[in-house]
């Protein structure tokens, strides 16, 4: 079965680099590592979708074109089993972890993320894999500057990356396409133990 990546976020250009984009962002530059087929637009499922295989996995990789908090239903059509939920990974910003940082987990609740949310309502499981990625500052030794309150949290997550910042999601593009070669071909237990 092949998998679906999924990379969150909101489209349109005013979105394109902006922080809550940091999943879309992400799985651009795993298209284009791996080499997979330019974007295409599916109306069907409201999406941009690319095919392409990493290492001997076949791959279909998801960017959903509504908004973030109506991810879901371009996920619906393609993931109808708890089965099927399996071979998902959805990939997306997390305020609770620092810039340049990522987290694999499996089988959680959304964390209060529209997009996460809009997922599990949608696919009826909390059986899938994400790839976190950081996106709150943090301080020289690594503490975590995460902002505070419903307005300094919508400015800091609509905000745009500053350029240092997508240096440090560049770099942590490398990783997330490791991980994902891990995933993918071995398990994602295997890329549990060494990317978290």
């Amino acid at each position: 079965m092949p998998y679906i990546i999924a990379g969150l976020g909101n489209p349109g250009e005013e979105y394109t680099f902006t922080r809550h984009n940091a999943g879309r962002i992400i799985l651009d530059a795993v298209r284009k590592k791996f080499e997979c087929d330019e974007w295409e637009k599916d109306k069907k499922l409201n999406a941009l979708v690319s095919g392409g295989k990493i290492g001997m996995q076949k791959v279909t990789l998801v960017e959903p074109e509504g908004f973030m908090n109506k991810s879901g239903t371009s996920l619906k059509p393609l993931i109808t089993s708890v089965k099927k939920a399996n071979s998902l990974i959805v990939i997306y910003d997390d305020l609770d972890l620092p810039i340049g940082t990522m987290k694999i987990s499996y089988n959680k609740s959304s964390g209060g993320h529209r997009g996460v949310e809009s997922i599990i309502k949608n696919i009826k499981t909390l059986e899938f894999a994400r790839i976190r990625i950081g996106i709150s500052p943090a301080t020289a030794s690594g503490k975590l500057k995460k902002p505070i309150g419903p307005g300094a949290v919508e400015k800091h997550i609509l905000g745009e990356f500053k350029k240092p910042e997508l240096e440090m999601l560049k770099k942590l593009a490398k990783k997330v396409g490791e991980a994902l070669e891990v995933t993918v071909n071995e398990s994602r237990e295997k890329a549990m133990t060494l990317f978290n």
